[in-house]
């Protein structure tokens, strides 16, 4: 049997940044609420959580790389809203956001968490931003804790 690591998921002493997109804000700033509420539940102190707010999706990859070179985080969180009712460009601006984000945290090697919510429309985001469906800020912040971890112990070991 292989060994397995086994990661707990606790956030004391994590430094995290969140970046958040301005564009559909009032379903971002519910993703927002939901990563900080389960990163302090989870012992990520105030002071070590860093929110920046960018226009929209799009910038989020920028931001997030910025914050990965810094070398004084952990994980950083995107949270945004790319709503297909609510933009022509849907498919070009999640694409990019998420190829964006995916290169930021391999270049960096700071684990960078996508939690960018891709919906037809602003029901669906509503019900994922801490609605009947969860938060996928709250999941996103359970995600960015867990990889730290993960990432901590492989070099560690």
């Amino acid at each position: 049997m292989p060994n397995e690591m086994n990661i707990e998921i606790n956030g004391r002493g994590l430094r995290i940044a969140i970046v958040v997109a301005r564009f559909n804000e009032f379903v971002t700033r519910r993703l927002l609420e939901g990563a900080v509420d389960t990163l302090t539940r989870n012992g990520v102190t105030d002071s070590d959580i860093s929110v920046s707010w960018v226009p929209g999706s799009f910038e989020l990859p920028t931001v997030a790389k910025a914050y990965g070179e810094t070398g004084q985080f952990d994980a950083i969180i995107c949270l945004g809203a790319v709503i297909k009712g609510e933009t022509d460009h849907y498919e070009m601006v999640a694409g990019q956001a998420a190829a964006g984000i995916s290169a930021a945290g391999r270049e960096t090697g700071v684990p960078t968490i996508f939690g960018v919510l891709t919906t037809d429309n602003m029901e669906q985001a509503i019900n994922r931003a801490g609605g009947k469906s969860g938060n996928l800020g709250s999941n996103s912040a359970e995600a960015a804790i867990e990889t730290a971890r993960l990432v901590q112990a492989i070099k560690t070991n």
